[in-house]
């Protein structure tokens, strides 16, 4: 799985989950609503396993994509690995807020895509049967996100759409720990993810990560 690991991936998701509390958080906050403890976290569970599937069949897509072209040019094969340098330095420089680095992303995302999945919400409203919430998390799996995306510029080096698919997750899995806390824990974890302090100590984690792939890539390119 070339310098990308399972437990790379795994890492991103969990640093970056500060993003996914602003981004996904008030979903899975609404789906709590009116239900006891016990089944709002079944609920909660369900919508992130139906979002984990979502970012697992993107990864499997995109690595497909991406193994086909490597096979026909090692020069696009090497191509992939700056590339997915340079994102993780814009994720850095996102998740410290210190510029919008992936807007466009998430723009494009909306406008290609979300636009017309969004138009599926009307057949899964109200959220009244398990069924429903795992296809609701399906769903809003495909949600424009710049963190997601950049994650799939790793499964899209990927050997082969398995080793995509557990890319994507390994990075959701990630994501996790934040996304299943409710109530004042959820307070407290998101408060805490979305201090200045701590994101600046996050996205200096993705920087110098993106700094160690791009010296790989680029020692590839030469040699």
């Amino acid at each position: 799985m070339t310098e990308i690991s399972l437990f790379s991936a795994f890492v991103m998701g969990l640093v970056g989950s500060g993003h996914c509390l602003v981004m996904c958080g008030g979903i899975a906050s609404s789906l709590q609503l009116a239900q006891t403890k016990q089944s709002a976290f079944v609920t909660t569970l369900l919508y992130n396993l139906g979002r984990l599937g979502s970012y697992m069949v993107a990864g499997a897509l995109v690595a497909g994509l991406g193994a086909a072209f490597a096979k026909q040019s090692t020069l696009f094969a090497n191509t992939l690995n700056v590339l997915s340098g340079v994102f993780m330095l814009l994720v850095g420089v996102y998740v410290m807020r210190l510029a919008a680095t992936l807007n466009w992303l998430e723009k494009a995302g909306k406008w290609l895509l979300w636009q017309r999945l969004v138009q599926l919400n009307k057949y899964l409203l109200p959220i009244d049967r398990k069924s429903k919430a795992l296809a609701y998390g399906a769903l809003w799996g495909w949600l424009p996100c710049g963190l997601v995306y950049s994650a799939l510029t790793w499964s899209l080096q990927a050997s082969s759409s398995l080793s995509g698919a557990l890319i994507m997750a390994a990075f959701a899995l990630g994501t996790f720990p934040a996304m299943l806390a409710v109530g004042q824990s959820a307070q407290v974890l998101s408060t805490f993810l979305n201090h200045q302090a701590t994101r600046i100590a996050l996205g200096n984690i993705f920087i110098w990560y993106g700094f160690y792939l791009l010296i790989i890539a680029t020692d590839k390119l030469v040699h």
